[in-house]
């Protein structure tokens, strides 16, 4: 499944694994048949959204907007 009106080619659908939220940050977790991908939007999107542990999602990958950090 994508949602073929949002021009974004990499789309991933997925579960929400786990959500570590902060005063205005939170860390969203999305296992998708890829892997793992992790997210960092607002604390507020995560409230109006209703994101939960257990959510489908689809995680949308901007090429430009792609971030990579040392293991």
């Amino acid at each position: 499944m994508s949602i073929k009106s949002i021009n974004v080619r990499n789309q991933f659908r997925g579960t929400i694994k786990e959500i570590i939220e902060g005063p205005v940050l939170s860390e969203v977790d999305v296992t998708t048949p890829s892997g793992i991908v992790t997210s960092v939007i607002t604390t507020r999107s995560v409230k109006e959204l209703n994101l939960k542990p257990g959510s489908e999602v689809i995680a949308f990958v901007k090429s430009t907007e792609v971030s990579i950090a040392t293991l």
